[in-house]
C-alpha cells in the first residue's frame, strides 16, 4: 500500500515542473502564481529568499491551493520547515544535503526534495529517504552528468535545478531527469517589475508545450 507521502509525490511528478520563485516584491506573489497556473505549471516553490515569504506562502496556499501544489524552498534549518509548514507548504526544497531534515520533514507526513551535487550526495541523500534529489546547480554539472550519475544508478529519482530554460528542458527529462526546477526562465524578473503577468502564462505555456511533445514523442 502506498504511503501519503508516495501518493504525494506522484501528484508532484504529474506536473512536472516545479516553479521556482524568488520575489522582491511580495505582493506580486498572487498574480504570479496565477499567471503560472494559467499556463499550465501548477507546482509552485516559495523559496524562503522570496520577501516575506511565509506570508506568502500562506496567500498562495490559501488561493490556490485547489489548483496548485505548495511548497517551499531554500530551506537549511529546522525552524525554516516547520514555519513554511505551519504557513501552509506541503512539500519542502533544500540546496542541501541535510539527513535530519529528511526525518523532520517525513515526521510532518510531507515529501522532501534534497539538494546535492556529488555523486556520493546524490547517493547518500537517495538512501537517507530523500524522495527526490535535486541536483543543484546543475547548469555547472550539465546533461552529460546526469546520464553519468545514472548509469550506475538507474533508480535513482534525480531533478535538475538550474541551466534549465523554456527550450531545454525536454532535453533533461531525455537524460533520465524525473522533474525540472526552472527559475529565472520561467518566472521573469523583468516581466513581474513591468507588471506583465501575460509573459508569464506564456513562459509557461511554452514551457509545458516543449516537456509535452517530447514526453508525447
Amino acid at each position: 500500500m502506498k504511503s501519503k507521502i508516495d501518493i504525494q509525490v506522484e501528484r508532484l511528478l504529474e506536473n512536472k515542473v516545479f516553479a521556482v520563485l524568488r520575489l522582491d516584491e511580495s505582493t506580486k506573489a498572487l498574480s504570479v502564481v496565477e499567471a503560472l497556473i494559467n499556463g499550465g505549471v501548477k507546482n509552485i516553490e516559495v523559496t524562503l529568499t522570496t520577501q516575506n515569504p511565509y506570508k506568502v506562502i500562506e496567500d498562495v496556499a490559501k488561493e490556490f491551493g485547489e489548483t496548485a501544489i505548495v511548497g517551499v524552498g531554500s530551506v537549511v534549518n529546522k525552524e525554516m520547515m516547520i514555519s513554511s509548514i505551519n504557513a501552509g507548504a506541503t512539500y519542502v526544497v533544500t540546496p542541501i544535503f541535510n539527513p535530519s531534515l529528511i526525518d523532520i520533514c517525513h515526521s510532518y507526513e510531507f515529501p522532501i526534495f534534497t539538494g546535492a551535487f556529488s555523486p556520493t550526495e546524490i547517493y547518500n541523500a537517495s538512501i537517507a529517504g530523500a524522495d527526490i534529489v535535486k541536483v543543484f546547480p546543475a547548469n555547472i554539472l550539465g546533461m552529460e552528468y546526469f546520464k553519468s550519475i545514472l548509469a550506475p544508478m538507474p533508480d535513482l529519482k534525480i531533478m535538475p535545478t538550474g541551466g534549465v530554460s523554456l527550450t531545454n528542458a525536454n532535453q533533461w527529462f531525455n537524460t533520465g531527469a524525473c522533474a525540472v526546477g526552472v527559475g529565472g526562465a520561467l518566472v521573469n524578473s523583468k516581466a513581474i517589475e513591468e507588471n506583465n503577468f501575460e509573459k508569464l502564462t506564456e513562459n509557461a505555456k511554452q514551457l509545458m508545450s516543449t516537456i509535452n511533445n517530447n514526453l508525447n514523442n
